[in-house]
C-alpha cells in the first residue's frame, strides 16, 4: 500500500467510515463542513416530508415538461403506496432515465418556475423523491412521447394522511378565485389544488390504476390512426398514453398497462374494453361542476342533501354520480369473486333510507 493510500485509510479509520463520507472538513469545537452530497441528502429529506409532497413535485415536473394532460394512479397495499404518473409532456431521453433522479440534474438551464409551492427548477425534485421513497423509476419515456414514472413509498417512513378518500370543499379565496377551502390535506386535495392553480395549462385526472387506464384510453381515442399501427414493430413507438388506446384486446391492454406501472387483472382489462369501467372527469371538472347556479354571496359551496324533516332529497345529477362511484368501488369484490355487473348500480332514495342495488350478470 502506498503512503497516500495508507494516509487515507488512517483518516477514514480515525473518523469512522461513514463520518468521512459525510464530512468534508472538521473545523474544531464540534463544527464540521459537510460534503455537498450529504448537505443535499439532508435538504432532500426536508423537501419531501410526506407522500403528498412527492405528488405535487411530480405534478410540477409534468407541467414544466409541457404536459397538457396528467394522469395520477395511486393505490395502497399494506404500508406501501404506489403512485404512477403518466403525462403527454416533452419526455425524457433513454440515457437520462436514471440520471434525472440525481441531485442538480435539470432541463431548465435558462428557466426557473416560481409558483405557490416555491421555486422549481433546481434539479432537486426527483432526487428528493428518490431519497424518501422505497423506489422511484422512469418506466417509459422518450422525447416527444410523454412519460410514465412510478414511485413506491412506505407509510412507516414517509407519512401520509389517514383519510385518502375525501374530496375537498371548494369556495372562493380572497381574490375571488375558486380554491380548496376545507378538507384533509391528502393526495386528492394536493391534486385538486394543483388542478385549480394550473387550470388552462394542464388537466389532471386522479383515480385507481383501472380508472386511469379507462380514462387515458378515452382521451387518446382521437389521436391514434389505425393505419399507422400496421407499420409499427411495437406499440412502444407510440406516445405513452396512446399505447393504452392502441391495445387490441384485454391481454394486450393488461400488458401495456403493466409496462406503464398500472397493474390490473385481465378480467379488469376486459371490463375496461367493454365500457364497464367509465372514464373519469378531470379533477378540476369534478370540483367545479354544479347543476345549480351558485350564490356568489356564499364563500363556501356545500350541498345539503337533507332539505327538510320529511326525508332525504337528492338531485338527479348527484344520484347519477353516486351510482358511478358505487360502480367503481364494486371493482374491489368483482376482482376477488369474478363478478360482473349487469348495468349501472341503481340508487333509490326513500325517506331516511338510501338503497343501492347491484344487478349481477349471470355466470357462464
Amino acid at each position: 500500500m502506498s503512503g497516500a493510500s495508507e494516509g487515507l485509510a488512517d483518516f477514514v479509520s480515525s473518523m469512522g467510515g461513514d463520518r468521512a463520507l459525510r464530512v468534508e472538513e472538521s473545523l474544531g469545537e464540534g463544527f464540521v463542513r459537510l460534503r455537498v452530497a450529504e448537505a443535499e441528502r439532508r435538504q432532500a429529506k426536508h423537501d419531501v416530508r410526506c407522500v403528498e409532497d412527492a405528488v405535487v413535485e411530480m405534478l410540477r415536473n409534468a407541467r414544466d415538461a409541457g404536459a397538457r394532460h396528467v394522469y395520477v394512479a395511486t393505490a395502497r397495499e399494506g404500508d406501501l403506496r404506489t403512485t404512477t404518473m403518466l403525462d403527454d409532456g416533452s419526455g425524457i431521453p433513454a440515457d437520462m432515465h436514471q440520471r434525472v433522479f440525481e441531485a442538480r440534474v435539470t432541463s431548465k438551464l435558462e428557466s426557473v418556475h416560481m409558483d405557490r409551492w416555491g421555486i422549481h427548477g433546481r434539479g432537486m425534485a426527483l432526487f428528493s423523491i428518490r431519497e424518501n421513497a422505497v423506489s422511484a423509476e422512469v418506466l417509459s419515456s422518450a422525447p416527444g412521447k410523454g412519460s410514465a414514472i412510478r414511485v413506491v413509498t412506505d407509510a412507516t417512513s414517509l407519512a401520509e394522511r389517514a383519510d385518502q378518500s375525501s374530496w375537498p370543499a371548494v369556495g372562493t379565496d380572497e381574490d375571488g378565485r375558486e380554491a380548496c377551502v376545507r378538507g384533509p390535506h391528502n393526495i386528492v386535495r394536493t391534486c385538486a389544488e394543483f388542478a385549480l392553480e394550473e387550470r388552462g395549462t394542464c388537466e389532471v385526472y386522479l383515480g385507481s390504476p383501472a380508472e386511469i387506464v379507462a380514462t387515458a384510453r378515452a382521451r387518446a381515442a382521437q389521436s391514434v390512426d389505425g393505419s399507422e399501427l400496421l407499420f409499427m414493430d411495437s406499440l412502444d413507438e407510440l406516445p405513452v398514453i396512446e399505447r393504452l388506446r392502441a391495445a387490441a384486446d384485454a391481454r394486450e391492454l393488461r400488458a401495456q398497462a403493466s409496462a406503464l406501472g398500472l397493474e390490473m387483472s385481465e378480467r379488469t382489462a376486459h371490463r375496461i374494453i367493454s365500457g364497464q369501467i367509465r372514464p373519469l372527469r378531470s379533477v378540476a371538472s369534478r370540483l367545479t361542476h354544479s347543476s345549480e347556479p351558485r350564490d356568489a354571496s356564499v364563500g363556501e359551496r356545500e350541498v345539503d342533501l337533507v332539505r327538510d324533516r320529511r326525508g332525504l332529497r337528492m338531485a338527479p345529477a348527484d344520484v347519477e354520480e353516486f351510482s358511478r362511484v358505487m360502480e367503481r368501488d364494486f371493482a374491489l369484490i368483482a376482482d376477488r369473486y369474478y363478478l360482473t355487473l349487469n348495468g349501472a348500480p341503481r340508487v333509490r332514495v326513500s325517506g331516511q333510507r338510501l338503497t343501492v342495488t347491484f344487478d349481477l350478470a349471470s355466470s357462464d
